[in-house]
């Protein structure tokens, strides 16, 4: 019966009637009686002190009840980590350096009025006086600290990690090919489906209650109680659907300012609900990103295909504020050697503050950049000995027993190597797909007549824009693979709580499951009623839900690292059989409470990197197989085979959902998402300017190859997914396209002019 459940296909997820039919509320949808409206203020400066803010006009608009500023905020800084960000910058707070913005996004005031339009109209009236200040943009121009932006810290350096494994000149003397390489990675926005919005508002029982889209409530929650100056039990959060996060809700937006409002307002005899929505610009505007990346990398190898020494610089833009750097760079530096035994290592990374777009998480948060480099490296190399690519890679994968860069066992459970054989054996890679020489002819009938796969778009339909010209069009495919860490690494404390009720007569009747995990689209909710009548051994029918709730729920961590599900899981679990030996002993109602705590990670050491990072993890392996029309250089990607262990199938439609967004997403990154940013301002905020992929960009064809090797520890063997088809996608891409043109690119987006501009640069050369 449990692996019926598990397994089900027909399990309806838990929000889809309502996302289907318009009856979910999402946090813009909100309207609770005698509303109110706020509306945010930014500074619009990315690095100027405040001198003066007059408020009066704005203050005197009708309509306008309330505007508060830095004054009004009790404890006026927060951060998911380090609390490094004034609430709103500006003067009279107890924050030292609070009259001083470093970003255009950060806040200076809320405006509270009876409508959205009195509220934006007073905001404009508001009169700001600034001292500008030198900006900083560039991270290798920051690293040299001539201006330090966050003087309390005392360098641009935010966070610096190291790798020193093994003897490098012995690396490199056995070196007998060396393959050097400088890559980058962009900016990717979020671009979720609802921009942030929220309501604020004092509850019954007097707590400050926001409902809000987030990922991780209670870690809101102590955020709000800290900046307000309250006890932790006056704080509510709640969260009703989310239109999508992928880490761009982790830390926070709207939180504290509509907590902030709530409150003042009561205080001046004023009860009454506030609710604020954002604009895609200022979504765009207002939320961190992934972060850029600048990478340096030396590869060393035998002629017989041993890795010997691995080399590696890696900076992060982490822009004006914290926020989730140091974890991000973490992944990073951990990933830019690659799921690879490196005898030898050498590695620095780098996490800078500019006064640019603050970083963040992002779906894979370090590891996509990481493996961009670690898996280009490794296609360059197997070019370079003349071995297949992944002949190359199942020669140096790790596997059980081996050790990581840290120097420390990988958890049992390694999959990597069968991973990536299900790829390569799923996209038949020993026999199939078209190369650059079998389709090289320029003769436009013979390219007609070709019998080519199903799945292969029609020549005449590839590009939106323009129509092809057959004798232009290459075809390639290239390999990449990757792993992924599931759960907070490097010593983060890590917790996952349960409540299970048990409620019936003679037999069990009705479970409640009570959960504080989040919903952003992925399908957690569906998967925790699925594992809670897994536990206790009842039709899904039989489970209730009660999620997302800090009055009703324990901590359970970020939505986040992949780490929902199995940590959910094993709550759930150990709370279930909790519950029934209460229902053995006939302690009915059985209700029980737990605390599920993985095995302990350990931080870097500073100098040397040795630790044990994570407790588990996921791997992956994707072929990409495209079309490239070279006059143009626009690329269209006719297949994806995406091959993932996933531990144990929880729910196959959420899964195979999860491995086609993720590849979506990637190829966004990948080949056409390119957000500006110039002297310390986004100037793309708009999805017209700003591109993701419509219906026609993305893959043709999405193979997702589900691999089931139990992880030791996960529930019922299952392992973290989300992110892991996300990772290894762009260097595979590079792969292929560097197949159909002989053309290596270094850096991303592949936008069509940089294409062609490359292969023009290759003819002349």
């Amino acid at each position: 019966m449990t692996d019926q459940i598990l397994r089900a296909r027909v399990t309806e997820r838990v929000d889809a009637r309502g996302k289907v039919t318009g009856d979910a509320h999402y946090p813009g949808d909100l309207t609770p009686p005698n509303l109110l409206h706020g509306r945010v203020l930014f500074s619009g400066q990315p690095h100027a002190r405040m001198l003066s803010m007059d408020t009066r006009a704005a203050e005197a608009l009708p309509g306008v009840v309330a505007v508060l500023t830095a004054a009004d905020v009790p404890s006026n800084g927060y951060g998911l980590g380090v609390p490094d960000q004034p609430v709103f910058v500006g003067l009279g707070s107890n924050n030292p350096y609070g009259d001083i913005s470093l970003w255009e996004g950060d806040h200076v005031a809320v405006v509270v009025a009876e409508t959205e339009a009195i509220a934006a109209r007073a905001g404009r009236l508001i009169r700001i006086e600034w001292e500008q200040r030198p900006v900083v943009t560039d991270v290798h121009e920051a690293m040299k600290d001539d201006l330090v932006l966050h003087p309390w810290h005392g360098s641009n350096i935010l966070k610096q990690y190291k790798i020193r494994k093994g003897d490098m000149d012995a690396g490199w003397a056995a070196a007998e090919v060396v393959i050097e390489g400088e890559y980058y990675v962009p900016y990717q926005e979020h671009a979720f489906l609802q921009p942030e919005a929220g309501v604020g508002r004092i509850d019954r029982e007097g707590r400050v209650t926001i409902e809000i889209g987030g990922q991780w409530a209670h870690e809101d929650q102590e955020q709000v109680a800290h900046s307000l100056g309250l006890p932790l039990d006056q704080v509510r959060i709640i969260y009703p659907a989310i239109g999508g996060a992928f880490g761009g809700r982790e830390d926070m937006s709207l939180q504290i300012v509509l907590g902030l409002a709530a409150m003042r307002l009561r205080e001046r005899g004023i009860d009454r609900p506030v609710r604020i929505i954002w604009s895609r610009e200022e979504s765009i505007v207002g939320h961190h990103k992934r972060h850029p990346a600048w990478i340096r990398t030396k590869w060393g190898a035998t002629r017989d295909g041993r890795i010997t020494a691995v080399a590696a610089e890696l900076i992060l833009d982490s822009g004006a504020y914290t926020y989730t750097s140091p974890k991000v760079l973490g992944n990073a530096n951990l990933m830019v050697t690659g799921p690879y035994v490196i005898p030898n290592a050498h590695v620095d990374s780098y996490a800078v503050t500019t006064n640019n777009v603050p970083g963040g998480a992002f779906r894979g948060f370090g590891g996509p950049q990481g493996a961009f480099a670690a898996e280009c490296q490794m296609n360059k190399l197997a070019e370079a000995l003349g071995m297949d690519p992944v002949e190359l890679r199942l020669r140096n994968v790790l596997r059980e027993g081996s050790l990581l860069t840290t120097q420390t066992p990988i958890p049992p459970g390694v999959s990597m190597a069968e991973v990536i054989e299900a790829c390569a054996v799923a996209a038949d890679w020993a026999t199939n797909g078209t190369t650059r020489d079998e389709l090289g002819a320029t003769d436009e009938e013979s390219l007609a007549g070709r019998q080519e796969p199903s799945y292969v778009t029609p020549l005449s339909s590839l590009f939106q824009s323009l129509p092809a010209s057959p004798g232009s069009l290459r075809r390639g495919r290239g390999f990449a693979c990757a792993f992924k860490n599931v759960g907070f690494s490097f010593g983060a404390p890590e917790k996952c709580e349960a409540i299970i009720e048990l409620h019936g007569g003679k037999e069990i009747e009705r479970v409640v499951l009570r959960h504080a995990g989040a919903e952003v689209g992925q399908g957690s909710h569906t998967a925790f009623k699925q594992m809670a009548a897994a536990a206790v051994g009842v039709p899904v029918e039989r489970v209730e839900l009660d999620l997302s709730d800090t009055a009703s729920s324990g901590n359970s961590g970020s939505v986040s690292a992949s780490r929902m599900t199995f940590m959910a899981g094993n709550s759930i679990r150990m709370a279930a059989e909790e519950a029934l030996a209460k229902w053995t002993d006939e302690d009915r109602p059985s209700i029980a409470h737990v605390v599920y705590k993985p095995p302990p990670t350990q931080p870097y050491d500073p100098e040397t990197g040795v630790t044990m990072p994570n407790f588990s993890y996921g791997y992956v392996a994707e072929v990409v197989e495209l079309t490239v029309d070279i006059e143009t250089g626009h690329i269209h990607v006719d297949r994806v085979v995406c091959a993932d262990d996933v531990g144990k199938v929880i729910n196959r439609t959420n899964v195979e959902g999860q491995v086609e967004g993720a590849v979506v997403q990637a190829a966004g990154y990948a080949l056409m998402e390119n957000l500006q940013v110039r002297d310390g301002r986004i100037i793309t905020p708009y999805l017209s300017q700003y591109l993701i992929p419509g219906i026609r960009d993305i893959p043709a064809r999405v193979d997702a190859v589900l691999v089931e090797i139990p992880d030791p520890i996960g529930p019922w063997g299952a392992r973290g997914m989300a992110e892991m088809p996300f990772m290894p996608l762009a260097p595979a891409v590079v792969a292929a396209l560097h197949d159909a043109t002989g053309m290596w690119f270094d850096e991303i987006p592949l936008l069509p002019w940089k294409v062609v501009e490359g292969l023009k640069a290759q003819s002349a050369e």
